[in-house]
């Protein structure tokens, strides 16, 4: 009998729903995907508390995704959220809040839980024996060393594009003293992480709404666009991660919203969205970038079909 499941990923800058058919034997294949950009960590700010509009926007593209995944037969419903309610001080009004108005029940990932799906999503679909995994989000990042195809090392860590964005002014024309602090604060979060040193001869592998973005922004600008617009195993050199990161720093909001591949909601984002990649790079030596499309959303389903198979055994 042929399984639905369907995964909210509800996100700090997006929530997306992805609907997987699952066949007896445990291959999948998705047959739906929907995204909104909901920005539940707008305005979090220090105090670490979730705006009523950010809530509500949330809520109503929950609602949507119900009405969607409802249609379908024989689904089982895996709805997880991620950093913003991670770090939310009202995160249990929130999640009464999405169980009672939506009827769903919304588990909160911890950060290394989270890096591990990233890892468990990457390795099935990346064939790379060694890598650094970054997933950038909006409001954290993870962070895993891939050794002879096994998480090594992994973490997460509580700065992400909106945060950033927001907390260093990185949302317009940015100036050069805010930049400067906003890539001193990075460098020292990376310090802090003793194992990242074993990570500077590897290529990074890049995950996450802000790294997705940069594939598609270099993609219109050398015109390499993919028949089927995936930008999974796409390779990008430090140099033109750079040159990117240089277009983005000399436009103000505006302009930065033309820009080709550029969602425009995502404009105000972008700069702090890349910081932390672009830090990475700075003390890596193999300049190598590779995107995936798989990530937290793969590594359930991918440990999904394995507890079944168990099961079934």
């Amino acid at each position: 009998m042929v399984e639905n499941l369907a995964i909210v990923d509800l996100g700090s800058n997006s929530a997306r729903m992805a609907i997987t058919e699952i066949a007896p034997d445990g291959r999948f294949r998705e047959i739906r995907r929907v995204k909104e950009n909901t920005r539940l960590s707008e305005g979090m700010g220090r105090e670490k508390m979730l705006q009523e509009s950010a809530i509500e926007r949330t809520i109503a593209a929950l609602k949507r995704f119900k009405k969607i995944y409802q249609e379908i037969p024989n689904i089982k419903v895996r709805a997880i959220t991620t950093a913003a309610v991670r770090q939310a001080r009202n995160r249990q009004e929130f999640l009464n809040r999405v169980q009672q108005e939506v009827g769903i029940h919304l588990q909160v990932l911890s950060g290394k839980k989270e890096a591990y799906y990233d890892y468990l999503g990457v390795v099935r679909t990346l064939r790379l024996n060694h890598c650094l995994i970054l997933d950038v989000g909006g409001a954290s990042c993870e962070l895993i060393l891939v050794q002879q195809r096994k998480a090594r090392n992994l973490i997460s860590i509580p700065v992400g594009a909106v945060n950033l964005s927001e907390q260093y002014h990185l949302n317009g024309y940015v100036r050069s003293a805010d930049l400067f602090r906003a890539q001193v604060a990075m460098n020292e979060r990376l310090t802090k992480i003793p194992w990242l040193r074993y990570a500077t001869r590897v290529p990074i592998v890049l995950l996450g709404g802000a790294n997705r973005t940069l594939a598609r922004m270099t993609q219109s600008y050398h015109h390499h666009h993919r028949r089927n617009g995936s930008i999974h195993g796409y390779q990008l050199s430090s140099r033109v991660v750079f040159a990117t990161y240089r277009e983005l720093l000399n436009r103000n909001l505006a302009q930065r919203k033309r820009m080709p591949g550029l969602e425009p909601e995502r404009a105000d984002i972008i700069i702090g969205g890349m910081l932390p990649l672009v830090t990475l790079l700075q003390r890596n030596s193999d300049g190598r970038v590779i995107f995936s499309e798989s990530g937290v959303r793969e590594g359930i389903i991918t440990e999904y079909v394995n507890q079944r198979k168990r099961h079934h055994d």
